[in-house]
């Protein structure tokens, strides 16, 4: 089995393999974004790649969103584009070893570069890093993708016993709103921590 760490992801980067990109923040994102009225709210985009939905975030004033992401491509490529994005708030570290307590982390399909044994971790590890009360809110894949490497695909019946233990589920169905190569085959979750 593959070795997901750094030097895996740094070299998907160096080689262009970044299917995953989309280009920009999506629109489920985006939409999510602009009905949220207090811009101090503090955000962890994990597993963040490009970081579209921060560059996003910082564009339309929010000041207090945290960048992660295990390999340093992504976030550089992030520092170019925008380079008014507080430095402190860009953390290259393995999403497991981070420290923090946020209001809200946006899941950008990040769930999908675990494979479907490391679920259980990822949700415990997404409940420890958010305040009481704090939601978990994006995109995951409703696909079957790939059974032995990212992305790895899985359907809302296989995600949601990861969940349960530490999340009331406020919404977890189909997404309405997604970029047309991903329609029909995303999930939209809003989790609060129990």
């Amino acid at each position: 089995m593959t070795t997901l760490d750094k030097d895996y992801w740094s070299q998907r980067w160096q080689e262009g393999q970044t299917g995953w990109d989309a280009g920009a923040a999506t629109r489920p994102i985006t939409e999510y974004v602009d009905q949220l009225e207090d811009k101090e709210v503090k955000i962890l985009i994990p597993g963040a790649g490009n970081a579209y939905e921060a560059e996003y975030l910082h564009r339309q004033g929010f000041s207090n969103v945290t960048v992660v992401d295990i390999a340093p491509e992504p976030l550089q490529n992030l520092r170019e584009r925008v380079p008014g994005f507080p430095e402190e708030h860009l953390v290259q570290t393995d999403f497991f070893e981070l420290q923090g307590s946020y209001d809200r982390i946006i899941e950008q399909t990040f769930l999908s570069t675990f494979p479907p044994e490391m679920r259980n971790r990822y949700a415990e590890k997404m409940a420890s890093l958010l305040r009481p009360g704090g939601a978990l809110v994006g995109v995951l894949f409703e696909d079957e993708l790939y059974k032995d490497h990212p992305p790895y695909g899985g359907y809302r019946e296989d995600y949601r016993p990861h969940f349960t233990p530490y999340f009331d589920f406020k919404v977890f169905d189909r997404c309405h709103n997604s970029i047309p190569p991903r329609a029909e085959r995303e999930l939209w979750i809003h989790l609060v921590r129990k």
